[in-house]
């Protein structure tokens, strides 16, 4: 099987010494330096593994994470950061990162992580695929396929519906902004009114409450953005 990996690393050198030792391990690579293309990239084609420094150009590595998974729950993630301190490990692997390996490294060691990952990525137990599903109320949203069953039946969502859920739900009990919705959600280079983000939450509680006029799931905090709780 031919796999395909996406490394995005701004250093020229750096990015070309691992580019020619991973296809000299037999894998492809598509290599890019920039966070809005790498972005782009991924959208376009699909890859067994992306390998993301955080420190790049146009949009940082841990923002792409973010955004890859929003949109990607399949593709592990491995990101490569000068930045070596525990409370940066853990913010990366919270949004999303599969593993993280801090500069300078071993070659050989990236490579070994790089072939773990991409077989984990291949696997697809139960227990992984339960990890596309969320539960609340009497909602159950399978995020793989946009779809979802609750008491009025099953139906699907579109894509940007599920990356905005899928949003609320990763900072639960928190306040979501609108301009950090539209960052996310909608991306640097498109911003509709926020007047959109709220015909979507509209949307949303006639979709997941009982009474969408009194919210138990979906709530709007004035002047702010939007709340989600179980």
């Amino acid at each position: 099987m031919n796999y395909r990996i996406l490394l995005v690393e701004d250093e020229e050198h750096l990015r070309d010494t691992i580019k020619l030792n991973l296809e000299l391990e037999g894998y492809t690579v598509i290599a890019t330096g920039d966070g809005l293309d790498a972005l782009n990239t991924i959208r376009e084609g699909r890859f067994n593994l992306v390998i993301l420094d955080i420190m790049i150009p146009t949009m940082n590595g841990l923002d792409v994470c973010e955004r890859i998974r929003l949109e990607n729950r399949d593709t592990p993630i491995l990101v490569l950061s000068a930045k070596n301190s525990s409370e940066d490990r853990v913010k990366g692997l919270k949004l999303g990162a599969n593993d993280y390996l801090t500069k300078p490294f071993n070659l050989e060691e990236l490579l070994l992580r790089v072939g773990i990952l991409v077989k984990s990525g291949l696997k697809g137990t139960e227990k992984e695929k339960d990890l596309y599903r969320y539960r609340f109320g009497d909602n159950e949203v399978d995020f793989s396929t946009y779809t979802v069953t609750n008491s009025k039946g099953s139906f699907q969502i579109t894509k940007r519906e599920t990356m905005l859920l899928k949003l609320l739900i990763e900072k639960k009990d928190q306040v979501v902004s609108r301009e950090q919705i539209l960052e996310k959600v909608w991306g640097y280079d498109v911003f509709p009114s926020t007047r959109t983000i709220d015909n979507f939450i509209l949307a949303f509680r006639k979709y997941f409450e009982q009474d969408p006029k009194n919210p138990k799931h979906l709530h709007s905090v004035r002047g702010v953005g939007y709340k989600f709780t179980d």
